[in-house]
């Protein structure tokens, strides 16, 4: 099969070393296409940059397109467990915004993306010229998928068991169905997801030992900031929400009507907290945005960018 880097991207893979939240340099996978602006996509957990396959060419008519995995996910580095604490993708997506762009840029993040896009809207604003956010788990009260919450409960030396002995290679088709109907949960129409998209979007955990344990200890991160936003302990979750009001740049709020993830109240409950938003409820779509929805989700986002004179 064709790789998927060097069909969407014109020089392929790329890499970047930054610097991660604990001070260790790490190796980013990222790809651009397009010249302008820089318009930045950012992926949600558990995935990588082929979430946004159906968005990179259509956009990059208008801007200079950037997808990158985050530390640990899809193709980038997956460093061994160094006790990463909350708040460390906010830091990371910093510096690389920093070493990638030498102007604002549009940032589009779903899912977790779009969690660490406001928390980055808030703590660097001048990095961000517009945001978009899609379907974001800012008023979530618990991990939305029983998968999710297994992984999360797993000790992490387990995990790393099974990606020592590649047990997710040598179990490839049946992790290949697992992975689809995961996915397939997440879709309005479950059967757009081709072939194709299972072998990609399972690739990194088959392929790329590591992925499992970085994405179980991502994991275990979220449920704990979950625990202790309702314990009302210290957390980055209530850190954000306390400073919604405080995002000044224009920003669009993209939710799914069928999200069962992560209720369409929630967005109208963000779009209330931010002053400079707009909302756009997205029909027939679930929580996965990005593919079941892409072609209204594309559209709008040059809309808004129109409107809002960035384009």
């Amino acid at each position: 099969m064709k790789d998927w880097w060097q069909a969407t991207f014109p020089k392929g893979r790329q890499s970047l070393v930054i610097t991660d939240a604990k001070g260790y340099p790490v190796q980013i996978a990222y790809g651009e296409k397009g010249t302008g602006k820089p318009l930045i996509l950012l992926h949600g957990i558990g995935s990588w940059s082929y979430n946004w396959r159906y968005s990179v060419a259509p956009l990059s008519k208008y801007f200079r397109v950037i997808c990158f995995d985050a530390k640990g996910y899809g193709f980038s580095e997956k460093p061994l467990s160094r006790h990463e604490h909350q708040g460390h993708q906010l830091i990371e997506f910093e510096r690389i915004i920093q070493a990638l762009c030498d102007e604002p840029a549009v940032v589009v993040g779903e899912s977790l993306g779009g969690l660490i896009a406001l928390g980055l809207a808030q703590k660097n604003p001048e990095l961000i010229e517009r945001l978009v956010v899609v379907n974001v788990p800012i008023f979530t009260e618990g991990l939305p998928s029983l998968p999710m919450w297994l992984l999360a409960q797993t000790p992490i030396e387990v995990i790393q068991t099974i990606d020592f002995l590649r047990l997710a290679y040598l179990f490839a088709p049946i992790f290949r169905q697992m992975m689809a109907l995961e996915r397939r949960a997440v879709l309005f129409d479950p059967s757009i997801l081709t072939e194709e998209d299972i072998y990609w979007i399972s690739y990194p955990f088959i392929e790329l030992p590591g992925t499992f344990a970085k994405v179980a200890e991502e994991l275990r991160i979220a449920a704990r900031e979950i625990e202790n936003y309702q314990a009302n302990k210290p957390n980055m979750l209530s850190d954000i929400q306390k400073n919604l009001s405080n995002i000044k740049c224009p920003t669009l709020i993209l939710w799914g009507e069928q999200d069962t993830w992560f209720p369409v109240a929630h967005g109208q409950k963000l779009h209330q907290h931010i002053p400079h938003s707009q909302l756009k409820i997205l029909p027939n779509c679930c929580h996965d945005a990005s593919t079941g929805a892409f072609k209204l989700v594309n559209a709008t986002i040059v809309e808004f960018l129109q409107k809002t004179n960035f384009l």
